[in-house]
């Protein structure tokens, strides 16, 4: 090739790096909904709940359909945003703090309740490129350790400048629970009939007024809609009179204000984007953190938050990001909340940290470019008790396979043709089966998987951490 030629192509790939390292670095919001369900917007199928800010989302960005939660309960989904790790690996793998059922089958390991500092989270890593970063709401991710809580794992020494909300709480516990008073940090001043949900949109918008000349993080982790079910009256109102005209899957006018509220907001921090001109640059991510509390949350899909089936851990998952993802389209592509912080990390041009392990998978060039991720699979596991057994399971292609602990039986399901998981074909398919039993296995012990054993103290007369259990601990008392 002729020198001149070597020359012009190598002033070109330089001119193409220096464009695109002056793009700017984007804004970036995540809408993290708790207890939200696969079929609870509007988007996604919902026809008794009213989502227009949500739906427009939808419309402006893409849309995923099997978007997943890492957990079929809170806390370690939050944890495997945050460090783009499986909950396995980090060993957060209940919500915190996780029952005690002394008499089950199987003893639970001994797992942690908060984060390691060692572990660069998604604000820290974001703070290295300039970011300013905020927490709102939900936290849970430390242990309230005899009625003190531990201020070395609030948000603010997780890498958020600003928490405003987030404590050890799984809901909120003040004396008004949504409306004030509440006993939050950053909202200690209210007016009696304040909604949380409201008030903390409006701190956000808020912080996002005073963040000047710089990117920020705006990280929304709504309360809602975990229970205790509450609404504002005049959204009770609305959704009484519409259940009573029509005939809808969904039945509770107090939840469907609780999800009315949720979309209200997400549509006030939107606007307050536009009035500031930012909307062109910023990427925006709504999803949930676990299946919802009602069966009538998931779409059609079996069960709900605390099972191992589709309905407990898949999620609305929505990213919108103008100039970069194709607006208006649905992809079908598996993706997990794990995946947010290295597609977080890429889009702002951060450095992954050096020797800390990711399980996630960046979206930016499936985004942008339509590329397959390079992955076949997902896992989960939960060795705890809770509405479900103890169990651990894999996503491959399209089956689906999962392992309860307790007596090693494998349930198996094709999730294209069987979506909601009525036919288990273990038996019809032994080989399949066994195929993905032991990729199951080799991924636990590359993640370094705790295990449960047999509990010494086990006593079949008092169920797995049920009715009886209950009884007995009851009576101890």
């Amino acid at each position: 090739m002729p020198i001149q030629s070597i020359i012009t192509n190598a002033l070109a790939i330089l001119g193409t790096a220096t464009i695109a390292l002056a793009e700017p670095k984007p804004n970036i919001i995540v809408f993290l909904v708790d207890d939200l369900g696969w079929g609870d917007m509007g988007c996604y199928g919902s026809t008794l709940h009213e989502t227009p800010n949500v739906d427009r989302l939808a419309k402006e960005g893409v849309r995923f359909t099997q978007g997943y939660a890492a957990c079929t309960v809170c806390s370690p989904s939050r944890a495997a945003i945050l460090t783009g790790q499986y909950p396995a690996r980090l060993h957060l793998t209940d919500w915190i703090a996780g029952h005690n059922h002394a008499k089950a089958k199987l003893k639970v390991p001994d797992w942690k309740m908060h984060l390691d500092h060692s572990l660069t989270t998604l604000p820290e890593a974001l703070k290295t490129r300039g970011y300013a970063t905020a927490f709102f709401g939900k936290w849970h991710l430390m242990p309230n350790r005899q009625k003190e809580l531990m201020p070395e794992h609030t948000p603010e020494k997780h890498g958020f400048d600003l928490n405003v909300g987030g404590r050890e709480w799984g809901q909120p516990k003040g004396k008004g629970k949504y409306f004030y008073p509440w006993e939050m940090p950053g909202l200690e001043q209210g007016r009696t009939g304040d909604f949380l949900t409201d008030r903390l949109t409006t701190e956000a918008n808020s912080w996002m007024d005073t963040v000047k000349g710089k990117p920020f993080l705006l990280y929304l982790s709504y309360y809602a809609v975990h229970g205790p079910i509450m609404t504002k009256p005049e959204l009770r109102t609305q959704y009484q009179a519409k259940l009573k005209a029509g005939d809808y899957p969904q039945k509770n006018a107090d939840y469907a204000g609780m999800i009315h509220s949720v979309d209200q907001s997400v549509g006030r921090v939107l606007a307050n984007l536009e009035k500031h001109g930012l909307s062109e640059n910023t990427l925006v991510i709504f999803t949930g953190d676990n299946g919802g509390d009602a069966e009538t949350s998931s779409g059609g899909l079996r069960k709900r938050k605390g099972y191992s089936y589709e309905g407990g851990i898949r999620e609305p998952f929505i990213i919108k990001w103008a100039g970069k993802a194709k607006p208006g389209t649905t992809n079908d592509t598996p993706v997990i909340g794990m995946d947010i912080y290295p597609t977080l990390l890429e889009a702002a041009g951060a450095v992954r940290p050096q020797g800390q392990a990711c399980d996630g998978i960046s979206l930016v060039s499936l985004l942008q470019k339509g590329t397959p991720l390079e992955r076949d699979s997902l896992y989960w596991h939960y060795p705890h008790y809770h509405r479900t057994r103890p169990y651990s399971a894999i996503r491959m292609g399209n089956w689906k396979l999962i392992r309860f602990h307790e007596e090693g039986n494998l349930e198996l399901y094709h999730l294209n043709k069987d979506p909601s998981e009525s036919s288990d074909l273990a038996a019809t398919f032994p080989e399949k089966a066994k195929s993905l039993a032991t990729q199951l296995d080799l991924w636990l012990k590359s993640v370094d998987a705790q295990q449960m054993t047999p509990n010494p103290g086990y006593d079949p007369n008092a169920g797995r951490g049920g009715k009886k259990n209950r009884q007995n601990r009851q009576k101890k008392k």
